[in-house]
């Protein structure tokens, strides 16, 4: 049976990652996670019944664990999600992010390396690492606000210049060009992908949705960072874990592919839309917007997200099927039915 390393797969989209290659593949899972507070096992409840699904709780800095997986387990492939992944808690702390995200992913990299170059020669040329990053590697884009005609506004592309705002940010850029130095210095077979926001069920509440989801329940403010007209690419999590499997199985080697979700919306209307929705599925006497609260913007605050996923359409025929309004109220019910419980 051909095995799939997982790292980071109880987190947000590493498990749904997980749960799609175990529902639509026949390929072995072996989810290796540290379980930091990211992380819930929950998140793949009845997986422990599946002989293709194996978990190992591991650090992936800890270079004798990640070897002995590699080894007790032979997979074909390593698709690599896990890391540190907050803006804000790198603005406060970024020792974790330094560590996870580069010295885990050199980790990785060197182990896989090590483990690739040991196989026979047919398993040797049917190996690959996939590096999952973000599009925040790129910085930050101009804001219809600034610009004299909307209809000419640039997004992202895989040969946009890295540009990192944030230390969560800088340490996924540093990582992204370690996997591609270990493909042009080493040969290691590496396919690298960055995608844009996120969302769905399973996120961990800390991030802008299910934040403003929970806080909006337990009647608590709203937190907009200035004037909420900072724009983002949202990505319906099930379109990109298809994405991610179709470009770790099919993408040419050495090359990266943008995934985007064609949704560009301003954090307010997010939120605003959010709002709408609860208060057609979970009526109260007050309408829910009025929870919203500008605070002061974070530091670095980029303005605008905007991805070309193009050459992955052209290349290998992956599009988002949700639109933001469907995936939105799938993920707003998701939260009212989990939480109900």
């Amino acid at each position: 049976m051909e095995t799939i390393i997982v790292t980071g797969g109880a987190g947000f989209i590493g498990s749904a990652l997980v749960r799609y290659i175990i529902n639509h593949t026949d390929f072995a899972v072996v989810n290796v996670d540290k379980l930091t507070y990211a992380g819930d096992e929950k998140t793949l409840a009845g997986m422990d019944s599946n002989p293709r699904y194996s978990f190992e709780q591991t650090d992936i800095c800890d270079s004798s664990e990640i070897q002995r997986i590699l080894s007790h387990y032979q997979p074909f492939l390593v698709m690599h999600l896990a890391a540190e992944s907050h803006v804000d808690r790198s603005i406060h702390g970024p020792d974790d992010f330094i560590k996870t995200n580069i010295l885990g992913t050199y980790t990785l990299l060197e182990e896989s390396r090590a483990y690739w170059s040991k196989l026979p020669s047919a398993a040797k040329q049917a190996f690959r690492f996939h590096h999952v990053s973000t599009d925040e590697v790129y910085g930050d884009l101009p804001h219809p606000k600034d610009a004299i005609d909307s209809a000419d506004l640039p997004k992202f592309k895989e040969t946009t210049p890295y540009a990192p705002s944030s230390p969560y940010s800088a340490s996924k850029a540093s990582s992204d060009h370690l996997a591609r130095a270990w493909y042009r210095t080493y040969g290691l077979p590496v396919v690298v992908t960055n995608c844009s926001n996120n969302y769905g069920p399973y996120q961990h509440q800390e991030k802008l949705i299910p934040l403003v989801i929970s806080r909006a329940l337990a009647h608590e403010p709203l937190p907009i960072y200035g004037q909420g007209n900072q724009i983002r690419d949202w990505l319906y999590v099930e379109d990109h874990v298809k994405a991610l499997v179709t470009v770790a199985t099919k993408g040419r080697l050495g090359e990266t592919y943008n995934i985007g979700g064609m949704n560009e919306k301003q954090n307010i209307d997010v939120v605003e839309t959010i709002c709408d929705l609860l208060d057609e599925l979970k009526p109260r006497i007050n309408k829910y917007a009025q929870l919203i609260q500008h605070v002061e913007d974070r530091p670095g605050h980029d303005m605008r997200y905007s991805i070309d996923f193009s050459k992955l359409q052209s290349e290998l025929g992956w599009a988002p099927q949700e639109t933001f309004e469907s995936g939105l109220r799938k993920t707003v019910q998701w939260y009212l039915n989990e939480w109900a419980k």
